[in-house]
């Protein structure tokens, strides 16, 4: 899966590059609703950082936040805000929001920044090709 991480410039522009994504699987599965997916964590190296999902504004809203993806990993139970449920329909999944059901990550147009939606599959792209390396 290839992710274009947002961050504002010198000039106040906002840049994207191009980064590899890290997928973590959650140590205490058993611990979130069942039947949803893999809960799994995202993250990106150089910075090392992770997806993350808050409420802003009264929404809930995809973030980039300045996280190790084993530290997560290594918590003593589920770091939710940190979660997605992978679910494998074919050869895409969608990625559902552990701390905000029924929201999925989602991309407009290619090379653009994903976000948050709780529209499946209508207006925007929610379904992803991950090709995850064992």
């Amino acid at each position: 899966m290839r992710g274009s991480p947002g961050h504002l410039g010198d000039e106040g522009k906002v840049t994207q590059q191009a980064v590899i994504v890290a997928v973590v699987t959650c140590k205490y599965p058993e611990a979130l609703e069942q039947g949803k997916g893999d809960p799994i964590y995202l993250g990106i190296q150089n910075p090392e950082m992770c997806l993350c999902c808050e409420e802003v504004g009264g929404q809930p809203t995809l973030l980039l936040k300045e996280q190790k993806i084993m530290d997560l990993y290594d918590q003593p139970e589920p770091m939710k805000p940190f979660l997605f449920y992978r679910l494998k329909t074919g050869r895409t999944s969608t990625l559902e929001s552990v701390a905000f059901p029924g929201w999925f990550i989602a991309s407009s147009n290619r090379d653009q920044p994903i976000f948050l939606t709780s529209e499946l599959g209508k207006s925007h792209n929610t379904a992803f090709e991950l090709d995850i390396k064992d």
